[in-house]
């Protein structure tokens, strides 16, 4: 509710033109007659009203002027204490401006969002009806403002000190205050206890800093937090510290940050509070500052008592030598706002003597901008005094070049006001910043510098644009005071009124500098930086990203890793996406059907016991490499979770009985842990091993091998399962002390398995369906992700409404995705198009993200799409219906399809459950291979899971969680795999036991073959394949290194012609049989005498070498020797040893073993009927690189294909 109203008929006003206030301005709001207009209507009017007394304000209304077209549009609201040093008045901390009006007649009031305690309020038109001229009655609302206030000289002797009774004990202490001041640095508080162990508020560098001092002077402070910039600017702020038992509350202005209390406080108790002097803290240093504090304190509070009226009744608690009023200074700046931006000031009061000496000071954020500049007499060439990369620098130009440069300071766009001097005297140049902490330069240049006629500060007037006097530098964009020229001040007030200068979009009596980074908008600890106008994020290191670094870079589990086609390894997994929890590196194990997510700790080992003497319990605690709130939420969202707990004994009982109490438990779950007292396998509560579970203890009178309590050595070992007690985070072993007594431990690394967030889902068969969830907060930033699959042209994933403002995401045509909101500042649309069809059935994800800076949306893996948010606007998100699914509150454009793994802010929604309660939605969507089958490699099949899919290996020779890990082994010279096929007869007798595809037609249009191998032996056998009707084929290697390849046709043998080997050429065989039944022999002479001498000499010798991927149209007779010799048809003689030798990464140009090739051989032949034409297309090679070999076999013909 308004307080009482404040009307403007009792108060003085100014104005921008004294002489044009009409004085029926007075009247109340629609009173009838009367208003404010000045005679010209442009941006530099004002008007004034001096409300008599400190007032807080908490509203304004305006309406145009009586009868007539005159009224605003926009205006700026402006508050000070003394009528200097105006601030501006910004709603949500961005919006400057307020809506006027929009007829002469009608009221309009705006509430302030925080109210303004000040006397005098300023209304400064912006904009106003363009058919009129500017026109206002003004109204405002409040009440009286009462404060105690006190002031320090910054002197030795002024501060207040209150010490507390000695018998107060609390666990709890506030200090409420608010303080002003020119000084960027000095101590405002200080809190100390017994020995000196205290806590203290500093100013340093226009920030409020919160330290710790130690017990002893010579400990160093510790900064426990930082809060507030830009607190040197003469108003108001408001600071509040809250002590609570174990943390801090520290407020400035608007914002809270939270501290942690260091241990060495938990029994501490406040006994002396220091306010403004360095000097009452038990005689120690100052902890950050060297200067005490001088300002203005009012309405200073410890624990309700008001310490300013206490010393004002010079009660005893509180002594100190202060001035119980607020004695300002007067300090006018300017604001220099943008381009066109200027200051002229008159030099003709320089000195005679021909030279020259000002001084002001500045503060800004930008690295570069033009400071000041002046012609030189007699048209000597032009003064240019500019920042360039946040340095000082001077440059005199005569003619298009420079006649002389300094250059001074750094680091000048820090935002603190920095001081220039210059001075040009007796044919010495100096240019100093900061005095004696800042450096200056000094050069004796031939020719006077002195001023012509006028000074022009930030920028030039458009129209003067001759050569030597275009600005070839960065406007300025900043604030400047004190400028003085010959020791004189110049006065800014004067230049206000017209009587001074003159100036160009300039905002005099003010600084308008914003600290973009306080608080720091950037997320995840991304670095702030900015400019007058914006802010930039660098999240490099911060494994997040956006303009905000709000999104997380990393996947939230295995499984999507998993699905974005990645293999075993070391991932960084972020659980909760954008939440406030780090990033943390995991190993995702995807060498299984299901993906694990493995985590460690500091001893996975198993590890003997090795008890203290005298100590009757053996504790072992462990460490994970995870954070704890990490750990909590991997094993929330993992559908299993496990863990490994075993131990060796001998003579060393582990539970005892269930009846009796244990020897040994453990503490696992959240946290440190809860006691449990069963063991790997058992149930929760059990107090068993998995042997009493199972029955099958060595003694069946206990429930764990170890409680036996026998000499010889056994075990209890099991998996842990129950969610709710992992992981494990400590051992208590207790009958470890007995003579004979020996035991050892394991606890494994936390595995958990499947991602319950990622494949949560839900369909959509209506336009009319939708889920709804409650409101969607993301005021400041909000990102939202999701995939979906559909056959609809067009839909509503997603919809939020407000008062005004809304979010929605939208399919608006078969190839684009739209993000659209309204915060405020009217709609906002980022677009993606796909070249693609999107309703192709198949799983899209989008990703969209919102925050204060820009908006962005991504479409798979398309670029993204961004479009900037407005510097000076609404960025508050103000949402208050129902967050609705696949539809709209309207049932309106609803979506037909998928939605799946929906996240907004790294909150994952149930779909499912809300599905299983919602008519026309059902919960889960199957059909995954059409997205992620590709997935799978070298003719792994996709298969189809309720949650997912995977590749069957089976008609593979690879294998892995994608068919893309090669199966491969080393062979010696009396190594060999033997795969045998059933003869014909067998195979249309019993046509349904058929072992592969191959045989599921018996009319056989050809075979495939293909391996890869590596040797350095030559000649070799590298395949052999027979048939039961005397056919053969061998694939070898000659003498020579050269690839060689027989074929035995109903007893006939093909010779082939040797040929040099260095054209390339395709080998292709012609015959009228197929191999119909086989017995394949891989690497190894048969046991047969139908070989022709040669080869039967060559096969006498073995192979050496490697074979990676042999494959036999679907049989792969190495995969099945290797993986599953107990369960396939294969005959394995001598050492065989599965190694890794056939991967591109194990090929060694050094190596003993080397990659053949085949290249360029062709052999023509004739052979009864059959014309065989044999083309090679590779040489053999000695190259250190695996080669494929793929034989195509056709009815009629055979390809050999080395690749």
């Amino acid at each position: 509710m308004l307080s009482n109203k404040l009307w403007l008929s009792g108060q003085t006003i100014h104005s921008s033109h004294a002489d044009v206030i009409n004085q029926s301005f007075f009247i109340f709001l629609s009173a009838g007659a009367g208003g404010w207009s000045p005679l010209v209507s442009d941006r530099y009017q004002w008007l004034e009203v001096d409300l008599g007394e400190r007032t807080k304000i908490t509203a304004v209304a305006t309406q145009g002027r009586y009868g007539s077209s005159d009224w605003l549009t926009y205006y700026l609201l402006m508050f000070s204490d003394t009528g200097h040093n105006w601030k501006q008045y910004r709603q949500e901390d961005s919006i400057g401006s307020f809506p006027g009006n929009s007829n002469a007649d009608s009221v309009v009031q705006h509430k302030l969002q925080q109210p303004a305690i000040a006397r005098f309020l300023r209304l400064i038109p912006l904009d106003w009806n363009p058919s009129g001229r500017i026109g206002l009655r003004l109204e405002t609302y409040g009440c009286p403002y009462t404060s105690d206030v006190v002031s320090f000289d910054g002197g030795s002797s002024s501060g207040l000190v209150f010490r507390s009774p000695v018998s107060r004990r609390t666990s709890r202490d506030v200090v409420t205050l608010k303080f002003k001041t020119l000084r960027n640095s000095g101590t405002l508080l200080r809190a100390e206890g017994r020995d000196g162990l205290g806590f203290s508020l500093e100013l340093e560098k226009g920030k409020l800093l919160l330290l710790k001092q130690g017990r002893t002077s010579a400990s160093e402070p510790r900064r426990l937090a930082s809060l507030g910039s830009l607190l040197d600017d003469q108003h108001w702020h408001h600071v509040a510290v809250e002590r609570r038992s174990s943390h801090l509350n520290l407020t400035v202005d608007k914002h809270t940050e939270r501290v942690q209390i260091p241990a060495e406080f938990s029994h501490w108790d406040v006994e002396q509070l220091s306010v403004g002097a360095v000097q009452g803290f038990s005689s120690q240093k100052s902890l950050v500052s060297k200067r005490n504090f001088q300002g203005c304190l009012e309405n200073l509070l410890y624990n309700g008592h008001n310490l300013i009226e206490l010393a004002r009744n010079n009660d005893h608690q509180v002594t100190g030598n202060v001035t119980f009023s607020c004695a300002e200074p007067v300090s006018v700046a300017v604001t220099f706002t943008g381009p066109q931006s200027f200051l002229q000031l008159p030099g003709a009061t320089a000195s005679s003597s021909g030279g020259v000496s000002l001084g002001f000071q500045f503060r800004t954020w930008n690295k570069a901008g033009l400071l000041l500049t002046f012609d030189l007499p007699q048209q000597g060439g032009v003064v240019w005094l500019y920042l360039s990369e946040a340095r000082l620098r001077l440059q005199i130009h005569k003619g298009g070049r420079a006649l002389l440069e300094l250059t001074a300071g750094a680091a000048l766009n820090d935002g603190q006001w920095h001081s220039v001097e210059m001075n040009s005297k007796r044919g010495r140049l100096t240019v100093a910043v900061d005095k004696e902490e800042g450096g200056s330069a000094q050069a004796s240049p031939l020719f006077p510098v002195a001023i012509e006629s006028h000074l022009f500060f930030g920028g030039r007037p458009a129209e003067d644009t001759s050569h030597e006097c275009r600005n070839p530098f960065n406007v300025f964009q900043g604030c400047m005071r004190l400028l003085t020229l010959e020791n004189q001040n110049m006065d800014l007030i004067m230049v206000q009124q017209k009587q001074l200068g003159n100036y160009s979009n300039l905002q005099i009596d003010m600084c308008g500098i914003i600290d973009r980074c306080s608080p720091s908008r950037c997320e995840h600890g991304g670095r702030c930086s900015q400019s007058w106008t914006v802010f930039h994020c660098n999240c490099s290191d911060s494994g997040y990203s956006g303009a905000t670094c709000h999104s997380s870079v990393y996947e939230q589990s295995c499984e999507a890793y998993k699905h974005n086609g990645n293999t075993s390894g070391h991932f960084y997994i972020d659980v909760d996406g954008s939440g406030p929890i780090k990033p943390q590196l995991v190993y995702c194990n995807m060498t299984e059907e299901n993906t694990w997510m493995v985590m460690q700790h500091n001893n996975t080992e198993l590890t003997r016991v090795r008890p203290s003497p005298g100590v009757k319990q053996h504790l072992v605690h462990f460490d994970y490499s995870s954070r704890e709130e990490q750990l909590s939420v991997a094993i929330s969202q993992s559908e299993h979770c496990e863990q490994e707990l075993s131990y060796h004994c001998r003579k060393s009982r582990l539970l005892n009985t269930p009846e009796g109490s244990p020897f040994s438990w453990w503490l696992g779950g959240p946290g440190s842990g809860r006691i449990q007292t069963y063991w790997g396998g058992a149930h929760p509560g059990s107090q068993q091993c998995s042997c009493g579970l199972q029955g099958d203890c060595v003694d069946p009178q206990h429930y764990c091998n170890c409680d036996a309590d026998r000499m010889e050595w056994t075990e209890d070992s099991g998996l842990l399962t129950h969610k709710e007690s992992l992981p494990v985070r400590s051992l208590v072993l207790g009958d470890v002390q007995r003579p004979g007594s020996e035991a050892a431990y394991r606890v494994g690394p936390l595995r958990c398995r499947g991602d319950k967030n990622f494949w949560n889902a839900a369909f959509f068969d209506k336009e009319t369906s939708y889920l709804h969830f409650p409101t969607f907060h993301g005021e400041l930033s909000a990102d939202i992700s999701f995939l979906f699959k559909t056959t609809a042209s067009s839909g509503v994933f997603l919809e939020n409404l407000g008062i005004k403002d809304f979010i929605r995401i939208e399919l608006s045509s078969s190839t684009q995705v739209l993000f659209s909101f309204d915060v405020g500042n009217g709609p906002l649309e980022v677009l993606v198009e796909s070249r693609d069809p999107l309703n192709d059935n198949r799983w899209h994800r989008v990703r969209a993200e919102r925050n204060i800076k820009e908006a962005s949306l991504r479409l798979d893996d398309l670029p993204v799409a961004t479009q900037e948010a407005p510097t000076d606007g609404h960025f508050h998100l103000q949402l208050n219906s129902q967050l609705f699914i696949g539809g709209t509150a309207s049932r309106q454009k609803g979506f037909r399809g998928c939605i799946r793994s929906l996240q907004l802010n790294g909150v994952t929604l149930d779909l499912e459950e809300r599905a299983k309660i919602t008519p026309g939605v059902q919960p889960g969507c199957p059909g995954h291979c059409s997205s992620y089958g590709s997935l799978c490699q070298n003719q792994g099949r996709c298969v189809e899971r309720t949650n997912g899919f995977h590749c069957d290996c089976s008609l593979s020779a690879y294998t892995g969680v994608f068919c893309q890990t090669e199966v491969s082994a080393s062979f010696k010279p009396g190594s060999s795999v033997s795969y045998t096929f059933k003869e014909p007869y067998e195979l249309s007798r019993n046509s349904s036991a058929l072992p592969s595809s191959i045989y599921s037609d018996m009319t056989l249009r050809g075979e495939n073959v293909s391996l890869s191998f590596r040797t350095n032996q030559s000649p070799a056998l590298l395949l052999y394949v027979s048939s039961y009707y005397r056919e053969h084929l061998a694939l070898l290697v000659n003498k020579n290194g050269e690839q060689d390849v027989r074929l035995l046709f109903e007893g006939h043998t093909q010779n082939t012609e040797k040929k040099n080997m260095h054209t390339n050429a395709i080998i292709t065989v012609h015959f009228r049989h197929i191999f119909s039944t086989f017995s394949l022999i891989v690497f190894v002479s048969p046991e047969s005498g139908d070989l022709d001498p040669d080869l039967a000499r060559l096969a006498s010798l073995g192979f050496a070498g490697c074979l990676s991927v042999v494959q036999f149209n679907t049989i792969s007779p190495l995969k099945a020797a290797l993986l599953h010799p107990d369960t396939s048809p294969v005959v394995i003689s001598g050492p065989l040893v599965q190694s890794n030798c056939g991967s591109a990464g194990s090929a060694n140009p050094y190596a003993e073993e080397n990659t053949h090739h085949l290249s360029g051989m062709k052999w023509t032949s004739q052979l009864g009927l059959r014309d065989i034409t044999i083309v090679v297309l590779h040489s053999v090679q000695l190259t250190g690189t695996t080669k494929r070999c793929t034989f195509v076999c056709h009815t009629g013909f055979l390809k050999v294909s080395l690749v």
